[in-house]
C-alpha cells in the first residue's frame, strides 16, 4: 500500500485522472474486491468510501500515505526492541554459562588458559555473538520480505524495469560476498593480535616491579609499539579493503537509477509506461537498495560472528582443556564428614620434564588425624598436598576415604569439608570481613524482604536466560556452620579468630584508623564522644596534658596545618583537599573578605624561597623532602621561575603564580616545620576567619566539608581523630606512644574495644590483597579455613611470611584447634614435626609413613572406634 499510494497522488489526484468524465468527486477509501472467474467472478463491495473533491483527494491519499509511513515505523520499532531484548538474553546466557566453564577451571588451567584473554573473550569478544542473535533470523525474513515486496511491485509497473533491477542485484550478491571473504581473514587475524596484546599488557602489569628493578621500560614500549603496529598494518588492509567492496556496491545501487531514467524515461515518452508509474518505481527502487546492501552486510556478519563463535568454543573446548577442568555437576552424593581409613595407591606424579617426582607412591592414614609432609627440598610434599585437598588433577592412581574415591566427590563436598592454604593467598577486592567469610557463601539461607514486583521480573528473566535466580541480597552467610546466631556474633567469633592467629592489635589498628557512620549506629557513636570526654578527664589527671592539643573552636591549634585551622574540619570533597583548597573560589572569597589572601601569599613566598635554598643540590629522596612536604623535587625548577617573576616584577603574581603560593602556607604547622612564620597576631586572624569560612561555606549550602563540633562525633574524620579531638604534640618526645597507650586503656575502660575491632572488620583489603603485609594476608587467608570448620585443613607454604618463632606458635594452635579435624601441613624440615601424629617422608619418589613416638600412647582422636585401616608401621613403605 505505501509503494502503490505515490503512483495513485500523481495519477489520480494531481493529473486528475479520477475526475476525466466531469465527475466532480471521486471515491475515497473505496475498498472491493473481484473474485476470479473459477469463483464466480461476482463483485465483491466492501466499502464505498466517501466522496471528496479533488483537493480532499489528494489530501486524503496523503494523509493515508503519511498513515502507512507511521505504521511501518511503528513495525521497525516493535521489530527493533524485540530482536535487541532477545539479542541481550542471549548474550546474559552465554556469558554466564563461559563464566561457568571458567569457574570449572583448575589451576593447572591458568599454564594453558590466560586469565586476562579468558575475561576479554567474556566480556567483549562474545559482544557481537549476542548482538548478532537477534539479526540471525529476524534480519533474512524482514529485509528479504521488504526487498522482495518493492521488487515485486516494480515487475508489477514495468517488468522490463523489474529485470534490470534483479539483474543489478544478481551481480551485488554475487560479487560482495566474494570480495568479502578476505575481509574475514583479517578479522580473524586482528582478533587474536587483539587478544595477544591483552594478555601481554596483563602480563607486564602483574610483572610491573620487575620492570622498574631492571629499567627496562623501553624494552616494553619496543614490545607493546610492535604489536600495536601489527595491529595497525592489518587494521589498514581491512580498510582499504573494507571501503573497495563498499564503494563497488554503492555504484552498483546507484547504476539502477540510472537505467530506471533512460529506459523508464524512454517508455513514458512512447506512452507504453506512465509518469506515475515512473514515479512510483522510482519511490519504490529507493525501498530496494538499503534492505539489500543490510542483508549483504547481514551476510558478512554472519560469516564474521561465525568465525568469533568458533574461536570462543575452540578456546574452552573440552577437547583442548579436557582434565584440566572440573566436572560440572555438583553430584547427589550425600556430604557425610571425611573420616576413616585414608589409602592412597599407585599415586604417580610426573614433572615438567618428564621425570616422575613421586612414582609408584601409597600410604594409609586413618582419619582425623595430623599429618606432617616432611619436604625433602623437591616438590613432592606439596604435590602431595595438592592431590589430597583436590587441588590438582593430573596425577595417576587413586586416593580413597572409605570407598569413596576422593577425586570423585562432588564440588559442593569438597568446598565444604576441605580447606587450602597455599604459599600465594589470594583475597579479593573487599573488606577483611567479607574475605574471612567467603567460605560460608555457598549458597542462600534466606531470602531479605524485595519488592515482589522487581523480585518476579528478575526471577523471570533468570529462568529465561538460564541464570541463577537466587539474589546476591539474600542471605548467603551460614551463622550455623560457624555457631553464630547473627551478625553481630559473627563479628565477635571472627575477631577471636583474628586474635588467637596473632592479628588482634591489627585489626585494633584499622578499626582506628575506620570511620563509622553515627546515622547506622548512633549509639556507638555517642559512646565514642563520651570516651573523648573522659580521654580529655584521663590526660588531665595524669599530667599529660600537653601530649595532644585538642581542637578549641576559640584557639589556634599548633599542631594543625593553616588550612585545618582554618576549616575547622574534615574536606569530604576533593574540591577542599590539599592544593585543590587554595584554587576554590568559595574559600578564596571567605579569605579575601578576612584580608588574609595577602599575608598568606607573602608566607608562600618566604617557604619557596626557603625551601629552594635548602633543597638546592640535594638528590630527589632526601629525607629533608618528606619532612618539609611543601615542595616536591620535581617541582622546586617552578618555583625558582615564580620566586624570579616575581623579583623581576612581572605581573605582581597573578593568576597561577599567585595560587601556587597560596598552597604552600596551608600545608604549614609551626610546631613541625619550625620556620617562624606564625606568630599570635596572625593565629588570631586566623582564629577570626574560621567563622567567616564557615558563614561562606555554609551559605553556599557545600557540604564539602564536615565541620568539628566537640559534642559531636565528626563522621568525616577517623575513629582515632574523634576520640583524640587534637593533635599529637611534635615537641614531646615519644608523644605517640604514651596516646596510644592512654586511648588503649580508656577503650578498654569503657568497652569499647570489640566495637573497635568490628569497625576493623570493614577494612578494605585492595586488588589481590595488595593493601595489607604478606603476614596480614597470610592470617587471613588462614583465618578463612578455620572458619569454614573443615575436615580436612592443608597448609602448604601458607606460614613462610612469619619468622620461625611465630611460625611455630602457628602450628601449635593449629595442632590445638584441629584436635576432632585432620591437619596435613608441609614442613621444611623435621624441627616441627614431631608435634604431629604422622610423619610422610619421600625418598626416591616413594611415600613413606612414620608415626611419631607420642602416637603409640595416645588415645584415638575422636570418640568411638574407628574403621579397619591398614596399620602404619614406622619407616616402611605402605
Amino acid at each position: 500500500m505505501s509503494l502503490d499510494l505515490p503512483r495513485q497522488i500523481v495519477n489520480q489526484a494531481i493529473q486528475g485522472d479520477a475526475f476525466r468524465d466531469g465527475n466532480p468527486t471521486a471515491p475515497f477509501l473505496h475498498l472491493s474486491y473481484d473474485l476470479p472467474a473459477w469463483l464466480g467472478g461476482s463483485h465483491l463491495e466492501i466499502f464505498e468510501g466517501f466522496q471528496v473533491g479533488r483537493l480532499g483527494l489528494l489530501f486524503g491519499l496523503s494523509t493515508l500515505f503519511l498513515f502507512f509511513v507511521i505504521v511501518n515505523g511503528a513495525f521497525k520499532y516493535w521489530i527493533n526492541v524485540a530482536k535487541g531484548i532477545l539479542g541481550e538474553r542471549m548474550l546474559r546466557r552465554m556469558r554466564f554459562d563461559l563464566f561457568s566453564m571458567v569457574l570449572r577451571f583448575t589451576p593447572e588451567a591458568l599454564r594453558t588458559v590466560k586469565s586476562s584473554e579468558t575475561a576479554t573473550i567474556v566480556k567483549d569478544e562474545v559482544e557481537p555473538i549476542g548482538g548478532f542473535i537477534g539479526d540471525a533470523f529476524i534480519t533474512p525474513i524482514f529485509l528479504g520480505m521488504q526487498a522482495i515486496t518493492a521488487l515485486v511491485f516494480i515487475m508489477i509497473q514495468n517488468a522490463w524495469l523489474g529485470l534490470i533491477a534483479l539483474a543489478v542485484i544478481a551481480i551485488q550478491f554475487t560479487i560482495i560476498p566474494r570480495l568479502r571473504r578476505e575481509l574475514l581473514k583479517l578479522g580473524k587475524q586482528r582478533q587474536l593480535e587483539s587478544r595477544e596484546l591483552a594478555g601481554r599488557i596483563a602480563e607486564i602489569l602483574d610483572g610491573i616491579e620487575v620492570v622498574h628493578v631492571h629499567n627496562t621500560y623501553n624494552w616494553e614500549r619496543a614490545e607493546i609499539g610492535q604489536r600495536l603496529f601489527t595491529l595497525f598494518t592489518i587494521r589498514l588492509q581491512i580498510y582499504n579493503r573494507k571501503f573497495f567492496v563498499k564503494s563497488l556496491n554503492n555504484f552498483l545501487a546507484q547504476l539502477t537509477p540510472f537505467f530506471f531514467y533512460a529506459i523508464g524515461g524512454y517508455f513514458a515518452l512512447r506512452g507504453t509506461l506512465d509518469i506515475g508509474q515512473l514515479v512510483a518505481v522510482v519511490a519504490a527502487y529507493r525501498e530496494l537498495p538499503p534492505p539489500l546492501k543490510e542483508l549483504i552486510d547481514w551476510d558478512q556478519q554472519r560469516l564474521d560472528v561465525q568465525v568469533k563463535y568458533d574461536q570462543v568454543t575452540q578456546h574452552f573446548a573440552e577437547e583442548r582443556l579436557g582434565p584440566l577442568m572440573l566436572e560440572a555437576g555438583q553430584g547427589t552424593e550425600q556430604d557425610e564428614p571425611l573420616v576413616g581409613p585414608l589409602v592412597g595407591e599407585d599415586i604417580r606424579v610426573a614433572g615438567p620434564h618428564g621425570d616422575m617426582i613421586i612414582e609408584d607412591g601409597a600410604f594409609a592414614l586413618d582419619l582425623p588425624t595430623s599429618v606432617a609432609l616432611v619436604s625433602n627440598g623437591g616438590a613432592a610434599a606439596s604435590l602431595l598436598a595438592r592431590i589430597v585437598a583436590r587441588r590438582m588433577q593430573e596425577f595417576s592412581g587413586q586416593v580413597r576415604i572409605g570407598e569413596r574415591d576422593l577425586a570423585q566427590l562432588p564440588l559442593s563436598v569438597v568446598g565444604r569439608r576441605i580447606a587450602y592454604a597455599g604459599i600465594d593467598p589470594i583475597l579479593f577486592p573487599g573488606s577483611i570481613r567479607e574475605n574471612l567469610v567467603y567460605g560460608l557463601r555457598s549458597k542462600p539461607l534466606g531470602k531479605l524482604e524485595e519488592e515482589k514486583r522487581e523480585m518476579d521480573r528478575r526471577v523471570a528473566e533468570a529462568l529465561r536466560t538460564g541464570n541463577p535466580v537466587e539474589s546476591i541480597s539474600d542471605q548467603w552467610v551460614d551463622y550455623e556452620r560457624l555457631g553464630a546466631k547473627d551478625e553481630s556474633d559473627l563479628d565477635r567469633i571472627l575477631i577471636d579468630f583474628l586474635d588467637r592467629i596473632g592479628m588482634g592489635d591489627t585489626i585494633y589498628l584499622f578499626g582506628l584508623a575506620g570511620r563509622l557512620n553515627p546515622d547506622q549506629d548512633l549509639a556507638l557513636a555517642e559512646r565514642v564522644v563520651d570516651a573523648r570526654h573522659r580521654l580529655r578527664e584521663t590526660f588531665q589527671s595524669n599530667g599529660m596534658a600537653d601530649l595532644v592539643e585538642p581542637f578549641d573552636p576559640a584557639r589556634y591549634n599548633k599542631q594543625a596545618t593553616v588550612a585545618e585551622n582554618l576549616l575547622f574540619g574534615v574536606p569530604i570533597s576533593d574540591e577542599f583537599r590539599g592544593r585543590n583548597l587554595a584554587e576554590n573560589n568559595r574559600f578564596r572569597s571567605a579569605i579575601d573578605r578576612a584580608d588574609l589572601t595577602d599575608e598568606l601569599v607573602r608566607m608562600g613566598v618566604q617557604i619557596a624561597e626557603t625551601m629552594t635554598e635548602i633543597f638546592e643540590g640535594l638528590p630527589p629522596g632526601h629525607s629533608l623532602f618528606e619532612q618539609f612536604s611543601f615542595i616536591g623535587a620535581e617541582e622546586l625548577k617552578e618555583f625558582e621561575a615564580i620566586l624570579r617573576r616575581r623579583g623581576r616584577g612581572e605581573g605582581n603574581l597573578k593568576g597561577e603564580d599567585r595560587t601556587r603560593l597560596l598552597s604552600l602556607p596551608l600545608a604549614y604547622i609551626e610546631a613541625r616545620h619550625r620556620l617562624g612564620l606564625l606568630d599570635e597576631r596572625m593565629m588570631g586572624r586566623i582564629v577570626e576567619a574560621r567563622g567567616l569560612v564557615r558563614e561562606v561555606l555554609e551559605n553556599s549550602a557545600s557540604e564539602g566539608v564536615e565541620f568539628y563540633d566537640p559534642e559531636r562525633y565528626c563522621a568525616a574524620a577517623p575513629l582515632r581523630d574523634n576520640l583524640l579531638f587534637g593533635r599529637i604534640s611534635y615537641q614531646v618526645a615519644n608523644a605517640r606512644i604514651r596516646v596510644a597507650e592512654a586511648v588503649a586503656a580508656v577503650v578498654r575502660e569503657l568497652n569499647l574495644e570489640q566495637d573497635i575491632e568490628r569497625i576493623g572488620l570493614d577494612y578494605q583489603v585492595g586488588t589481590a590483597g595488595r593493601l595489607l603485609s604478606p603476614q596480614e594476608r597470610a592470617s587471613v587467608s588462614l583465618v578463612r579455613c578455620l572458619v569454614k570448620r573443615p575436615d580436612i585443613l592443608v597448609i602448604d607454604g601458607a606460614l613462610a611470611p612469619f619468622d620461625e618463632a611465630r611460625s611455630q606458635q602457628l602450628v601449635e594452635l593449629l595442632l590445638e584447634l584441629f584436635e576432632q579435624q585432620s591437619l596435613f601441613m608441609v614442613l621444611p624440615n623435621d624441627r616441627q614435626a614431631g608435634a604431629f601424629d604422622v610423619q610422610l617422608r619421600f625418598r626416591d619418589g616413594k611415600i613413606v609413613t612414620e608415626k611419631t613416638e607420642k602416637t603409640a600412647a595416645q588415645a584415638p582422636r575422636s570418640p568411638g572406634p574407628k574403621p579397619d585401616a591398614p596399620q602404619r608401621i614406622t619407616g616402611e613403605v605402605v
